[in-house]
């Protein structure tokens, strides 16, 4: 679908419409621009400065983003401001109670690594209905209750092809992995992800990530089995191989985990 669509009674344009709802919301002390480098972010911050609103952009560095991403946004947004996190995803796996990684049902390392950003501000994501399923009940401004912060997602209706259309129109400069057939960029091997080729390629791409998981896996294994908690696998790599595909396992026994068990216990 075009960026500019004839309509019965004229045109729509998309882009001028995404910047209306730039103007139209505009809070006084300026927009909190969450920035994570991929397609949407880029367009999100290009319209951003077409709007000329006010806004500051943040970008939350998670530990396990590819390191092409990190470097692009060195690049070609050197004054997007970066914010650490206190402990790394892999420390952070090893302080939970459990000593258990993240997972599709308890994605704890969102909440921990990325959504804390603009505590009391208005914030623009680059979020859309067409990403997936979970995000097409999504409205075009939401409220963050918890963190006391609204949310306007001005990009919401847009489909992929209006995205790159728009990015190629505007001459936007985007990472080099989209053109390496990555179609998303996120952290690498995220619980959320289960694409088994998405995931595959991830493994293959970025082997020192999967050697870091395993290697915290291994001592998540051990101080499970220190604490008296139920542990099946025997070593990093057995539990890290149930954390990707558990279809690649045999069917669960009795002696077997699975995902819907409680793992707390």
């Amino acid at each position: 679908m075009p960026l500019i669509e004839p309509m019965l009674t004229g045109t729509r344009d998309r882009v001028q419409i995404a910047i209306d709802r730039l103007r139209n919301f505009e809070p006084k002390d300026g927009y909190y621009l969450a920035f994570s480098g991929g397609r949407d972010s880029v367009t999100l911050m290009r319209l951003a400065q077409m709007s000329g609103v006010k806004f500051d952009a943040h970008y939350q560095v998670t530990t396990v983003d590819p390191p092409e991403l990190v470097r692009f946004i060195k690049q070609h947004h050197s004054d997007v401001q970066r914010h650490r996190p206190e402990m790394s995803m892999f420390r952070l796996m090893l302080q939970r109670e459990n000593f258990m990684p993240p997972m599709r049902q308890a994605r704890w390392c969102c909440e921990e690594l990325k959504e804390r950003g603009g505590e009391g501000r208005f914030v623009l994501t680059g979020i859309r209905h067409a990403e997936s399923v979970a995000r097409q009940d999504r409205k075009m401004v939401e409220m963050c209750v918890p963190l006391r912060k609204r949310m306007l997602h001005p990009i919401i209706d847009w489909s992929d092809a209006d995205v790159w259309q728009f990015i190629h129109q505007e001459n936007v400069p985007y990472c080099s992995l989209y053109d390496e057939g990555f179609d998303r960029l996120g952290c690498i091997l995220c619980p959320n992800e289960a694409n088994p080729n998405r995931l595959q390629a991830q493994m293959d791409r970025w082997p020192q990530f999967v050697k870091a998981y395993v290697n915290t896996f291994d001592k998540l294994v051990r101080l499970r089995k220190e604490a008296g908690l139920r542990c099946t696998w025997a070593n990093g790599q057995e539990m890290f191989d149930w954390w990707i595909d558990r279809k690649r396992r045999k069917r669960p026994s009795d002696e077997q985990m699975t995902f819907d068990e409680d793992l707390t216990k």
